[in-house]
């Protein structure tokens, strides 16, 4: 059963992510997914974005540039608008899609860019 790392995470990916998200993707969990959330949930947003060392706000843009590398146009999206609520502004949101111009890639950056600018517009950043 999920324990204390899950209710903090859970806490903390409704911050981040907003109640409505985080409770849509719970509600199409099933037998096959529920161990994924449950994951997510306790290690990603309870053990992870619980510990010290590195506010919010970075951490939103480190997961911006890892995504984009990645490739992950969808949880890119999503973490563009979370960065905005970790306190991220549209400028570094640019910022560091520019630095993964230079450190890993043009093509990487310009799809980067694309899923940026539609979650941003999709807010009305």
């Amino acid at each position: 059963m999920p324990g204390d790392w899950y209710e903090r995470g859970l806490k903390v990916r409704k911050e981040v992510l907003t109640p409505e998200y985080v409770e849509n993707a719970l509600k199409n969990v099933d037998e096959f997914s529920a161990p994924l959330q449950e994951m997510v949930t306790e290690h990603c947003w309870g053990w992870l974005w619980n510990r010290e060392g590195l506010p919010r706000k970075t951490r939103s843009l480190v997961n911006i540039a890892m995504l984009c590398v990645l490739n992950r146009p969808h949880e890119l999206k999503v973490h563009v608008k979370a960065a905005l609520r970790s306190g991220c502004t549209k400028e570094e949101n640019r910022g560091v899609l520019r630095q993964v111009g230079v450190y890993a890639g043009v093509p990487a950056a310009v799809d980067g860019f694309r899923s940026a600018r539609e979650a941003l517009k999709a807010v009305g950043a």
